[in-house]
Parts: C-alpha cells; sequence; structure tokens
C-alpha cells in the first residue's frame, strides 16, 4: 500500500472514537492492507502523519445506520477552523471563506421558498380535486366551487350557486329529486376511488417512502438514524401528488403531517447545493429541523408555532442557531404561502375566526371537561391505531395495500355522504364549526327560533342568538355525533395505510364536532336559565352573546389534538395563530394540558412514539423516563462481587515502532502478535485448568479427574444393564423408558453422579 495516497474510506455507525481507532490501527507494514469491522466500521487506508483525529476523505454511512454525532461534530469544528484560516489568505480564499458563512442564510431562504410554494400548489389542487367530487365549473373547469361561485352578484352559501353543476345535472335531472341524489351518490363515490386508487398506485411503484404521516420517520432521521431515500427527489413528487389525491378521495386523514416530510425532502435537496451539509450529516440535520419549522409554518400558517413543533416534537439537536435559521425558514415559508393566496381570503388557512367575544371564568369547567374527553379519545385512538396497524404487520393484510386502500376508499364514501358534515371536506367541516353563524346563513347550526326577534339582527348582535335552539339546530347535534363517532372509527382503519395520511385534521375534526356540541348545550343552558348565579353574574342581560359555540368547537379541536399527538407549547401557539384567536390561549391551555394529563394516565406515548416504536426505528426519547438503576460502570468493568478469570497486562509487552511524528512528538506503534498470542494462550490454559479443578473433569484429554466431590460413570449399553439388573423389580414401560434414555446417550459421554463425602469429613 503507497502510504502517500490516501484510501477512500466507509464509515458507518455511531461507534464513538472510530477516527482515533482508525489511526491507531492504521500503522501496518507496506505489504498489509488492514480491514477492520467492528460497530459498522469498515475502512482501508494509509498510515496517518497526525496522532489526532484525521479528516475521511467522505463520510459515507451504510443505510438503516445511525450517525456518528461526536466524529461529525469534530470535523465540523476542523473545517470551522480552516474557513477562520482563510480569512488571511488570499482574495480567492476570502471569497470562499464569506460564501461558506453565509451558506446557511442562504440555504434556510431557498427551502422557505420551495416550501411555500410547495404547499400553495398542494393547497389549490386539493380544493380542486375534492370540489370534482360534488360537481364542476362550466365556464371554468380549472375552478373550484367558491371560485366558481365567487362573483359581487352570488351570494354562495352551500349549493345556492348559479355557475356551478351538479352531477345529475349533466342527465338533465332536477336537484331536488332522489334521482339526482342517487346519480351525485354515485359520482361522488366513483371519483372517490378514482383518486384513491391513483394516490397508492403512484406511492407503490414509484416512491414507497411517500406513504403515511412522515413525522415518526423525520422524528427519527433527526435523531441521527439513516434512511435512504426517504427524503429523496421521487419521493417528494410522488408524495406532492398523491397527497392531493388522497385527500381528495375523501379520506378520513389530512395533508398538514405530509406537509413536514415534504418540506424536510426540499432541505434534503438543497443541502446537496452546499458542501458543509452535503459532507456532513450532523449538519444536515440542522437544515432538516428548520425544515420541518417550515412544514408546520405552510401546513397551518403558524411560524413560530412551527418552530416550537421543530423543537419540542421533532428535533433531536437543536442550537440556538438552529433557532434562529428554523425562525428565519419559517417566516419565509409563511411569507411565500400568504403571497399565492391558495384560499383566496388573504389568510394562511382556513379557519381564521372573526369573533373575539370574552370567555366566562365559569367555563373553564366545561374547558376541563372537553380536555378530559380529548385525553380519553386521544388514548382509545393511540391505542386502537397501534393494534391494527400491528395486525397489518403480523397478517395477510399487510400483502395487499392497494385491495386495503380501495376497501377503507369504499367504505369511506358509502357513509360519509349521507351526513352533510362527514361528507364535506374536514378541513371546510372545522371552518364552518369555528364560526359563528348569523341569521342571514342558511346552516342549520343558525337554525333558531327568532320569529320574534328583529329580522334585521346579525351576527354581531348582542341579541343574537337569543331564541330557543330550533329543528335545524336539534337535527345538526346528532348529526355532529354520527359524524364524530364516525371519524375516530374511519381514522383508526385509514391512519397507516399505503397514501399519505396526516392526521392532524381528522383529530381536529373529531374535536371541533365535540366542542361544537358541548357548546350548543351550554348556550341553551344559559338562554333557559339565565337566573342561575354564574350566568347572571357573569353574563348579565348579554345572555344572548354569553356563549360562543365556535370557541368550544376550537377548544375540543385542540384537546383532541393533544391527546393524539402529546404536544403542548407548540400546539397552544399553532392553535391561536390557526385561528387568529390570541384572547383563547387560556382555555387552550387549559384544554391541552388537562387533555395531556388524562391521556398520560392510559399511554404515555404519542401516536408518532407508538408508530416509531413499532417500526423498530432506533430512537431515544429524551422525554422517556427510565428507572433502571444500573450504573455505567456496571458494563465496563467488572464489578467486585464477579468473579474475575483473568486480564492481560499491556504494560509488559514490547511495541514495535512504526513510525515517529517529530513535529508532534508522537510514537506510531503496535504490540508484536507472538507475544500478544503467546500471553493469551496462557491466559487461557490458566482458564481451563480452573474449570478442570472446579468440576473434576480434564475438557482437553475429555476423561474424568480423581476427586472427592464427584463420581464419573460412562454411560453406554454395559451400564444399561447394570442398570436394568439394578432395577429388576420395574415395570416393563419403565424399563423401556430407560432403555430409551441410554440410547439417547452417546458411549463417549459421561454423566456426573454426586458421591456420598468421606467420613472423615474431607
Amino acid at each position: 500500500m503507497d502510504r502517500n495516497n490516501r484510501q477512500s474510506s466507509d464509515l458507518s455507525g455511531s461507534s464513538l472514537g472510530n477516527d482515533r481507532l482508525e489511526n491507531v490501527l492504521g500503522s501496518f507494514d507496506d505489504e498489509e492492507s488492514p480491514i477492520v469491522e467492528g460497530s459498522n466500521l469498515r475502512f482501508s487506508r494509509s498510515v496517518q502523519n497526525d496522532c489526532f483525529l484525521e479528516e475521511a476523505a467522505l463520510a459515507q454511512y451504510d443505510d438503516f445506520n445511525t450517525i456518528d454525532w461526536v466524529r461529525d461534530r469534530q470535523r465540523e469544528r476542523k473545517r470551522f477552523r480552516e474557513m477562520r484560516r482563510m480569512k488571511r489568505g488570499s482574495w480567492w480564499e476570502r471569497i470562499v471563506q464569506a460564501n461558506d458563512a453565509w451558506a446557511g442564510w442562504l440555504v434556510v431562504l431557498l427551502v422557505g421558498l420551495s416550501a411555500g410554494m410547495c404547499a400553495g400548489i398542494i393547497d389549490i389542487g386539493t380544493t380542486w380535486m375534492t370540489d370534482l367530487k360534488l360537481g364542476f365549473c362550466p365556464d371554468n373547469l380549472w375552478f373550484n366551487q367558491e371560485s366558481c361561485c365567487w362573483s359581487d352578484s352570488t351570494n354562495f352559501e352551500g349549493t345556492g350557486c348559479s355557475q356551478w353543476e351538479s352531477w345529475s345535472s349533466l342527465f338533465h335531472i332536477s336537484e331536488k329529486g332522489a334521482a339526482a341524489y342517487v346519480v351525485n351518490y354515485i359520482f361522488y363515490i366513483v371519483v372517490s376511488l378514482f383518486f384513491g386508487l391513483l394516490a397508492v398506485t403512484l406511492v407503490r411503484w414509484f416512491a414507497p417512502y411517500a406513504c403515511g404521516s412522515g413525522i415518526p420517520e423525520i422524528k427519527t432521521i433527526l435523531s441521527g438514524f439513516i434512511i435512504r431515500g426517504y427524503l429523496g427527489r421521487w419521493t417528494l413528487v410522488i408524495k406532492s401528488l398523491s397527497m392531493m389525491l388522497a385527500v381528495a378521495a375523501g379520506l378520513s386523514l389530512g395533508k398538514e403531517g405530509p406537509l413536514v416530510h415534504v418540506a424536510s425532502c426540499c432541505g434534503n435537496f438543497f443541502s446537496y447545493v452546499f458542501t458543509k451539509y452535503h459532507k456532513n450529516e450532523a449538519k444536515k440535520r440542522e437544515l432538516l429541523s428548520a425544515a420541518a419549522a417550515a412544514g408546520v409554518s405552510v401546513a397551518f400558517g403558524a411560524p413560530i408555532g412551527g418552530v416550537l413543533f421543530s423543537l419540542e416534537e421533532v428535533s433531536y439537536y437543536f442550537p440556538m442557531k438552529t433557532l434562529w435559521r428554523s425562525f428565519f425558514c419559517a417566516m419565509i415559508a409563511a411569507f411565500t404561502l400568504k403571497y399565492m393566496n391558495p384560499f383566496g381570503t388573504g389568510h394562511l388557512v382556513m379557519f381564521y375566526v372573526e369573533y373575539d367575544n370574552p370567555w366566562k371564568l365559569f367555563e373553564l369547567v366545561p374547558f376541563i371537561f372537553l380536555g378530559a374527553l380529548g385525553g380519553l379519545v386521544g388514548a382509545f385512538f393511540i391505542k386502537a391505531n397501534l393494534w391494527y396497524c400491528k395486525l397489518r404487520k403480523t397478517s395477510k393484510l399487510g400483502r395487499y395495500p392497494l385491495v386495503e386502500v380501495v376497501l377503507v376508499t369504499l367504505v369511506t364514501a358509502v357513509l360519509a355522504y349521507p351526513n352533510p358534515y362527514s361528507r364535506q371536506s374536514s378541513s371546510v367541516l372545522i371552518k364552518h364549526l369555528f364560526s359563528q353563524w348569523g341569521p342571514d346563513d342558511s346552516s342549520e347550526l343558525c337554525d333558531y327560533q327568532t320569529e320574534s326577534l328583529n329580522s334585521t339582527l346579525n351576527v354581531n348582535d348582542p341579541n343574537w342568538p337569543g331564541a330557543a335552539a330550533g329543528d335545524g339546530v336539534h337535527k345538526a347535534i346528532w348529526q355532529l355525533i354520527l359524524a364524530m363517532i364516525f371519524k375516530i372509527i374511519i381514522t383508526i382503519f385509514t391512519f397507516g395505510i399505503k397514501v399519505p395520511a396526516g392526521l392532524f385534521i381528522p383529530s381536529m375534526a373529531i374535536g371541533a364536532c365535540m366542542g361544537r356540541v358541548l357548546g350548543i348545550g351550554m348556550e341553551q343552558l344559559a338562554f333557559h336559565n339565565p337566573h342561575w348565579y354564574m350566568f347572571e353574574s357573569s353574563c348579565g342581560n348579554s345572555i344572548a352573546s354569553c356563549i360562543t359555540p365556535g370557541l368550544y368547537a376550537m377548544v375540543g379541536a385542540a384537546a383532541v389534538l393533544g391527546g393524539v399527538t402529546k404536544m403542548t407549547v407548540s400546539l397552544v401557539v399553532i392553535m391561536f395563530e390557526l385561528t387568529g384567536g390570541l384572547v383563547y390561549i387560556v382555555p387552550l391551555m387549559v384544554a391541552i394540558m388537562t387533555s395531556k394529563w388524562v391521556g398520560d394516565a392510559f399511554v404515555k406515548e404519542g401516536i408518532y412514539e407508538g408508530h416509531i416504536h413499532l417500526n423498530g426505528y432506533p430512537f431515544l426519547d429524551n422525554k422517556e423516563e427510565f428507572t433502571h438503576t444500573t450504573l455505567a460502570a456496571d458494563v465496563m468493568r467488572p464489578r467486585k462481587a464477579d468473579t474475575q478469570v483473568g486480564k492481560l497486562s499491556w504494560s509488559r509487552f514490547q511495541a514495535r515502532a512504526q513510525e515517529e511524528s517529530k513535529a508532534k512528538k508522537c510514537l506510531f506503534g503496535r504490540p508484536d502478535h507472538e507475544e500478544l498470542e503467546k500471553d493469551k494462550n496462557e491466559l487461557l490454559k490458566k482458564d481451563l485448568q480452573e474449570m478442570n479443578k472446579k468440576w473434576g473433569f480434564d475438557f482437553e484429554k475429555e476423561e474424568p479427574i480423581e476427586n472427592d466431590r464427584f463420581q464419573w460413570e460412562k454411560v453406554g449399553s454395559t451400564e444399561t444393564e447394570k442398570d436394568e439388573s439394578r432395577v429388576g423389580q420395574s415395570s416393563a414401560a419403565e424399563k423401556g423408558k430407560d432403555n430409551e434414555l441410554a440410547r439417547k446417550h452417546s458411549a463417549d459421554k459421561y454423566s456426573q453422579l454426586p458421591q456420598t463425602p468421606p467420613k472423615n469429613g474431607k
């Protein structure tokens, strides 16, 4: 091997001190080409004229291995010192140093821009394809229902839009007949099946890693695990397309979780442009943390919540500079999404609330109750979903992902269409439940008995609603309850199928249904009992506007989402950024904390941690508590109670000098192999003698040793005859059993029989 040439090295795994081991063992003769395999470390290269850590040519980790954090951080510090040295170099070196200094901010800028554009395209495409299940816009086929009906002369509400055509209109069928209902029902099912089948086909054939939420795997990758291809370009493209198709199919899933995966794919793509991130896996994870923050920022329009989500939930290593760059990346992503304006409202999300009615102190009781319900629902969902996913892995069900997706899509479409609250997409449902409906709206949620009230009332009037609930509200209550139960059950079977599937929106939809029902109940309780002390003292004469049902829907959504994901601080910030309800932070905090306490009583881990453990990923959660009392010293060196067989004394070996570094006063060498082998054999021989003495048997010669403790007898055919004569009174069955037992032993085997100690007591 030529000493002047550096051989390429292939390092993988997380063995600490691999570089130091490489330098020590790398000093061999020219004829030797050592290969050391241990802890996934393989290398073959020449001696380094340095007694400290040396830079590898290009560190490449094997798939499904863990990175060496210490080694990568040391390499980064060495590279940083080299960049600082360039400040005093030539003009070209100064340019290189300046480019390296700004590379971190430039790459997060590119990631934020790309994440915002991807989210805008996905939002627009998802809305258009979702509305295709219900009809089309004949004048502009690329318009969704809201864009088609948007004009100054049109009051768009529900289906009251002349520009939008349902599928039954193609056959010139009246909209109010049973035939139109059946035709629209069939088209709803067919379009849903087509979108679901296309989504699972794209994932199965082009990017298998594009399925699922992606957050469990992102957490695992950020903790230092290598999953090749999970953040690749094909995964980015297929995840974006199949995400739109899966949501448009009407499945009980969301696109918010997969957007974190999409943003991380963007971060991984741009990491290849900059050498400092491409060649260092630890540095790359700083960029991926910022990308995850940008994903939540564009998913909910919550840049600050995205940074906290990355810090609290997904990131394993989060230094201060990563915090600032994550904040900058999330800000750029939110700005890009707002500029694209995918919803046409000027807001980043669809759930912006317009009301700001102050909440009352007595409402803390129903808020706590909502939090407890959210924790129970979350615990039930986690246990049920993990059970079903485990069943999928261990049964034949997992062999047919396409059939499973088609069946789930078919069942969802068939059962969701009859109920208007489960028929519409989860995002639209949440928007409706968060809203404060007025007397001019056609929703059943605002069907109050207002005949005696002024017809000019609006939603901002203090006397609205100020009446008992009508038949429409009563009908909406049981429809919301049925929709909630349906979504809980169907989401258990949907989350985990081979399509992109997020869990944020379905969880919020379940909680919003639950909260809206409780809010309507509190509203009617206050209307019918205004003389109660808690209502009279807090509401006074404004009983009509004392309770806001939309607030209860918001709190319920946060409670269920917190119970499922176990998020706390970041969820509170996301919710108030999501809705703009800054005055409702305390109710959100109360519900989320109660949800976590109740949920932790049944299930300690969240849904994402559960899937990490189910898939067997090597993830060490810093929030997990360990009750083991074993110390590190117990596994590093023998304890006092252990029997010491022997040890090698390294001080008596002579080392052959291989190479000397006079500049750094270091001497490279290795122990003499012959002396090492000789000492090892002596130790083994000593150990064997101790074993012979202990058991009274020469294991080397395979024969017993005369002693007072044991008597060794040879077992064979002759011994069997002696046994038969000794137990002559045994039954025939017992004799046959003894013979069979004797045949199982070889004539060369020995049986150890205890012997009565001698009378002298020795």
